[in-house]
């Protein structure tokens, strides 16, 4: 959940293409587990599409067709993945120090 706001971006849309949220006091709601669920698939779809987009890519004899479906399908997968990486990076700022410590010698420095 967004500290500042208290709510959690989740990994779909409304019907008109407008980000959905959640407010919850609990983090273990049907809800934020179904959007869990969900944002895993997303990441997994995501990894997969990259390994298609390779070989695609990789092939000589691939037509501008395929590779404008790709093209859309990888804008997808980024668009949805980015829509998570969002969702949790606003959440990272809700654990305090003493729940997610970081090392002092965190990022190189010592």
């Amino acid at each position: 959940m967004d500290a500042m706001t208290g709510l959690r971006l989740l990994p779909w849309s409304d019907p008109d293409g407008r980000p959905c949220y959640l407010s919850s006091d609990n983090g273990d709601s049907l809800l934020n587990r179904r959007a869990d669920q969900i944002e895993a698939l997303q990441l997994s779809m995501g990894t997969e599409l990259l390994g298609h987009a390779h070989a695609l890519l990789d092939d000589r004899k691939a037509s501008t067709t395929e590779l404008r479906f790709l093209a859309q399908r990888l804008c997808e997968a980024l668009r949805d993945t980015l829509r998570v990486a969002e969702s949790r990076g606003r959440r990272l700022s809700d654990y305090n120090e003493d729940e997610c410590p970081v090392p002092k010698h965190a990022g190189g420095i010592s």
